[in-house]
């Protein structure tokens, strides 16, 4: 049996922005003086956080799986410049969550059959690869709150109170840094028991902005609500609703939310036949259409075969719903 797909964003846009003429102008100013580096840092910083092209129309993804790990290193480098960039930090959390999440942990997938033990390694350093996206999401929080993490580890729910709307994307990444890290890291129960703060993190999330990124915060939550403990209702029951939404604010045009159900409900439920007309529908979707979800549907679209390759590991039944077999 696979291990569980992390409970992730619902898109990747992994952004590398247009290298501005500031990239020069900071490598030439390096020798001069600390204000005016630190200038010339600042505003490549904000064209790399704040816009410009981005890898999410390209049609290839072994092209952008190549290429993003200069981004993420360039990003790095400038951090270390000026580490209180919001921007950056904003920008390292999500490029390390979807780099990982697209391009490093479905390798474990491919390989585990053949070579257990190379796949347990690439699992892990998925896992570091997230931690290192929480702990800049975390830093970009801390920004407002100083304190910030210890009192999310003391008190969850009320540490996110003070964060509004400007802050749902630091919220979010950080969020799905973390969750995808202990999605991977069920034989650590001191990982696990971070859950609580996951759960703040993207409940303030969705509670200040639900259409947040055309819905990924409901597609996030389709996996997330199958393993949270405590909440009301039935978890199968909260995915859906998520699962809808999700659907809604993306207008159709996204097939990560059809994967995410398929694999995270339809696989526990046993219903194959759910199963196979959801990875259907999500072959069907057209990444012409949204161009700037291009490289996202494409992975998604990736997945969606490979669990259908897999469907005589997955299903131990004949596919009927166990809601409605007969006792």
């Amino acid at each position: 049996m696979h291990q569980d797909h992390p409970t992730t964003p619902s898109r990747l846009p992994v952004r590398l922005r247009r290298l501005t003429p500031w990239l020069l102008a900071a490598v030439w100013l390096a020798g001069s003086g600390c204000s005016v580096k630190k200038m010339a840092v600042n505003k490549l910083g904000d064209a790399l956080a704040g816009g410009g092209t981005t890898f999410a129309s390209d049609d290839d993804p072994e092209l952008v799986k190549a290429a993003v790990p200069f981004s993420l290193k360039l990003i790095e480098s400038l951090l270390a410049e000026s580490p209180r960039h919001r921007g950056l930090l904003q920008a390292a959390a999500s490029g390390f969550t979807q780099y990982s999440y697209a391009f490093v942990q479905p390798e474990a997938d491919l390989v585990e059959d053949t070579d257990f033990t190379k796949a347990s390694a690439i699992r892990d350093r998925a896992a570091r690869l997230y931690l290192r996206a929480k702990g800049y999401g975390l830093r970009g929080l801390a920004l407002k709150r100083p304190d910030f993490a210890a009192e999310l580890a003391r008190e969850p729910g009320l540490a996110v109170r003070p964060f509004k709307a400007a802050d749902v994307p630091l919220l979010y990444w950080t969020a799905a840094a973390w969750g995808a890290a202990i999605s991977l890291s069920k034989d650590k129960p001191e990982r696990v028991a971070e859950l609580p703060q996951v759960e703040a993190l993207i409940d303030r999330a969705l509670e200040l902005d639900e259409r947040f990124d055309s819905g990924a915060i409901h597609a996030f939550l389709i996996p997330f609500e199958m393993g949270r403990q405590g909440a009301g209702g039935a978890p199968a029951e909260r995915a859906r609703g998520h699962y809808l939404r999700a659907m809604e604010l993306s207008g159709g045009g996204s097939a990560a939310p059809l994967v995410s159900y398929a694999e995270s409900v339809c696989v526990q439920q046993q219903d194959l036949a759910q199963f196979k007309n959801l990875l259907e529908q999500a072959l069907k979707v057209d990444p012409n259409t949204r161009p700037e979800w291009r490289l996202a549907n494409l992975v998604a679209q990736d997945r969606a075969r490979w669990l259908l390759g897999r469907v005589d590991e997955l299903f131990l039944t004949d596919g009927q719903p166990d809601s409605e077999k007969e006792e």
